[in-house]
């Protein structure tokens, strides 16, 4: 997985893998025997990676290799929790807001030991060894033979993108007796669902403060307020300089929240990200005592962290496995000061994963769902979907429609690389955002006056003119596409019943019949309007202390609508849950600004000027100048009505007023531990 941030320059990528589960043999020896499908057996669709190819096939994995999987368990009643889980988020439906408690979820959908010894059974009749599990999963290692046997599909090497991977030739089968007791299976693909393979690594010391990152000036304190005198004109004027950074009361003002007074008292907000900074706690309340922010108080702020640390070096191409832990802990400070900054009184509960591995990540957010930890659960984190394992789909879908049964609503960024074209030579979306059962954050630039209130947005995506030589002119004005929210047509999941009406068909049928479109929603983003986030940071000359710097990508996106939502959901009275056909059901409507690329006119185009600094920290090696043109998000575009980079648009202060529900209209019995 990689994080969705952009520290004021392009998006944060890191290293995500999968768990490697054995070295691969390019060749091996031929069997007598050929493992397929077999009848009274069920296929798992999804399995078999896309680049699985016969061009690609590189021959059989040996037998002796070993091999470790997940199998995820299907509990009961799958039809009923999707049915449950359905009717529970309808705002038009009898049944919304009638929550289950965890227990009760449990009781009626979970996991049965009945179901868990069939699958061990049948495991250990493969010759794999049952080394583990929980009411989720069950995991198993054994050697490729014994795997083949197990799953009805040969396992062989493939090369992808200069490397060789094992993956099974065909889709994964599973016995008929078990079929209704297995949702998915894991682990039989070794390539990284990003960039590089992993492995397991021994429990891990988390490392220290990331390298320094800082902004130069000269700054705008809001937008157009300081023009950039003696640098050449663009779009017939002389633009201003990038803003310093807003902060959390600014952005309580863009959207509204100000006015509303709400606090989002009464309300938890998860924040999942991998790892646990080492100096958050401190970092953000020193950060809340400088920009007026509500102190916090005993017990707001709690950790919920994995039991040990893996994969936290960076990645190196002596060590690939690595994901760069220290590259995570300026995106789990944003995180929890942009939520406090929206909701000063909303209790924030911070769930971090072992690794930036996906089962690493399913772990903590099941653990948001068995505990109840929050009712909103910000996530700020993803790959493009060609990268991601179709296999997991069925995975974080059953788990979101858990979430949804108990009132819990997931939120995700829609990415910071636009269309992903510049990114991965593919236009496509990012996963998880375009699960149907999530809602997707897409981002923004913002522009507020003199006084903070809201002045325009434009979709965010940015063009890159540098400043020439002679400082006469922007080179190759406007210059290329750096980066910009991300949204689309997903190619894997169908269009939800929400989006139905809404989404353009254009969009829609993009990528053949009708599917799933992100973002959903969409709040600041751009790394040039951005917020300023304070952390402990590492610098050249070896101190390590606390500074400021402005940041963005839709990593700032999703947890501002995090902090929006736990302010709605304080308002309403009982928890907003999947939030998706309530926030459509308010689409044209002044609930939200109806953000488009040109805000002042069709032909009108807005840029900034930045000033960075060389080595990232200090003049002391100068500086390089240049022209942010807003509103050029690769080939998506902001226009009116929904689209692709910003979805229904952004929160306005009505929005928050369309949420207050008088104490009668609270859904008797409705469940929640937040």
């Amino acid at each position: 997985m990689r994080i969705n941030g952009s520290p004021g320059r392009s998006a944060l990528a890191l290293a995500a893998v999968l768990p490697l589960l054995a070295a691969v043999a390019a060749g091996g020896q031929a069997r007598a025997e050929t493992p397929t499908p077999r009848q009274g057996r069920s296929v798992i669709t999804g399995t078999k990676p896309a680049w699985a190819v016969p061009d690609a096939d590189r021959g059989p994995a040996a037998d002796s290799a070993k091999v470790t999987a997940r199998i995820y368990l299907a509990g009961r009643d799958r039809a009923g929790l999707t049915a449950l889980a359905t009717e529970v988020s309808d705002p038009q439906s009898a049944s919304y807001g009638h929550y289950l408690t965890p227990q009760q979820l449990a009781e009626r959908f979970g996991t049965t030991e009945e179901q868990r010894g069939r699958v061990r059974q049948w495991l250990a009749s493969a010759g794999l060894e049952v080394t583990g599990g929980n009411d989720h999963y069950v995991t198993a290692r054994g050697d490729v033979a014994a795997a083949q046997r197990a799953f009805g599909t040969e396992l062989h090497a493939f090369a992808k993108n200069g490397h060789t991977y094992q993956a099974p030739v065909s889709e994964v089968t599973v016995p008929a007796d078990v079929a209704a007791d297995v949702l998915s299976v894991s682990g039989l693909s070794t390539a990284p669902s990003h960039v590089r393979p992993g492995t397991a690594a021994p429990k891990d010391t988390l490392p220290g403060p990331a390298p320094a990152f800082v902004n130069s000036g000269p700054f705008s304190s809001y937008y157009g307020s300081n023009p950039a005198t003696g640098t050449p004109e663009a779009y017939g004027a002389v633009q201003p300089y990038a803003l310093e950074g807003y902060t959390g009361s600014q952005l309580r003002s863009a959207y509204g929240a100000a006015a509303s007074g709400l606090t989002g008292k009464g309300v938890t907000v998860a924040v999942v990200d991998a790892f646990d900074s080492p100096t958050l706690d401190a970092d953000v309340a020193r950060y809340a005592a400088a920009h007026g922010d509500a102190p916090y108080t005993a017990g707001q702020l709690r950790h919920y962290d994995a039991p040990e640390w893996t994969n936290t070096a960076d990645p190196s191409d002596a060590d690939p496995s690595g994901c760069g832990a220290r590259g995570w802990y300026g995106e789990q400070t944003l995180d929890v000061e942009a939520v406090h900054g929206l909701a000063p009184e909303a209790g924030i509960a911070y769930v971090g994963a072992a690794s930036c591995n996906d089962p690493d990540l399913l772990d903590s957010l099941d653990r948001v769902v068995d505990e109840h930890l929050a009712d909103i659960v910000s996530n700020s984190w993803g790959t493009p979907e060609n990268a991601s394992d179709p296999a997991l789909d069925a995975v974080y879908t059953d788990l979101f429609k858990r979430g949804a049964s108990e009132g819990i609503g997931f939120y995700f960024s829609s990415g910071d690389d636009g269309d992903e074209l510049a990114n991965t030579k593919t236009k496509q979306t990012d996963m998880p955002a375009s699960l149907p059962w999530v809602t997707a954050v897409g981002g923004t630039s913002l522009g507020l006056d003199p006084a903070d209130a809201y002045r325009f947005e434009t979709g965010w995506g940015t063009e890159k003119a540098p400043l020439s030589a002679d400082g006469k002119s922007w080179t190759n004005f406007p210059g290329p596409f750096t980066s910009g929210a991300g949204g689309g047509t997903s190619a894997r999941s169908a269009q939800p019943a929400y989006q139905k009406g809404v989404v353009p068909k254009a969009l829609a049928t993009a990528n053949g019949g009708h599917k799933r479109v992100v973002p959903d929603i969409a709040a600041v983003a751009d790394p040039n309007t951005g917020f300023l986030v304070g952390q402990t940071q590492a610098f050249p000359d070896g101190t390590v202390r606390y500074s400021e710097y402005r940041i963005g990508g839709t990593s700032l996106a999703c947890p501002v609508t995090a902090g929006i939502q736990a302010l709605a959901q304080q308002a309403q009275g009982f928890p907003l849950g999947f939030a998706n056909p309530a926030v459509y059901a308010r689409y044209g409507t002044a609930a939200y600004h109806d953000v488009t690329d040109h805000p002042f006119g069709a032909g009108s185009e807005l840029a900034e000027v930045r000033v960075d600094f060389v080595n990232g920290v200090d003049a002391a090696d100068g500086t390089t100048t240049s022209l942010r043109t807003l509103g050029k998000d690769s080939s998506l575009s902001a226009t009116t009505g929904y689209d692709d980079v910003t979805g229904v648009g952004t929160p306005t202060a009505e929005y928050l007023r369309s949420y207050l529900c008088p104490p009668e209209a609270k859904p008797e019995g409705s469940a929640t531990t937040s």
